[in-house]
């Protein structure tokens, strides 16, 4: 069982939140360049936010999957898991509570006026930053995932 668990976490790790941190990333120079255009086109924008909000539903699988697994191999209790859960939180905070509503108060604005757009530009800014701390918290899980430091063999 370990195994299937195993596989079906690795495989909504890999499916659903590299997406998103893929067009989270992709999003703070594409919201830039909208928001400082002209004739502004927020097609680009409207395909990654909803890979944004898509994905990050769908990747509530791999805490789930993740606590099926730790569960069985019974390791619930190891610090570096600990953290992992903790960070995980972490990052899906960060991607409901700063990225969404950021991406959606850029989009809010696609068709307004150049004065509108360019209230919202220090919002896109920050995307950069907050898209950052959300693919960081990743890394830091996925090397606590893969090292397992202080983790004890049963």
């Amino acid at each position: 069982m370990n195994k299937f668990f195993l596989i079906v976490h690795s495989l909504a790790v890999v499916l659903c939140v590299g997406p998103i941190t893929v067009a989270t990333s992709m999003y703070p120079p594409l919201a830039k360049k909208m928001l400082t255009a002209e004739t502004p086109e927020a097609g680009g924008l409207q395909v990654l936010h909803r890979i944004t909000n898509v994905y990050g539903w769908a990747s509530l699988a791999v805490p789930v999957f993740g606590f099926a697994l730790a569960g069985s191999m019974h390791v619930m209790g190891e610090t570096w898991l600990i953290i992992s859960i903790v960070l995980t939180l972490a990052a899906a905070l960060v991607l409901a509570y700063l990225v969404v509503p950021a991406q959606s108060a850029v989009l809010a604005v696609a068709g307004g006026t150049a004065d509108e757009r360019k209230a919202v530009l220090p919002k896109a800014k920050l995307l950069s930053m907050t898209s950052g701390i959300f693919a960081l918290l990743w890394l830091v899980v996925l090397v606590l995932m893969v090292t397992k430091p202080g983790h004890h063999s049963r």
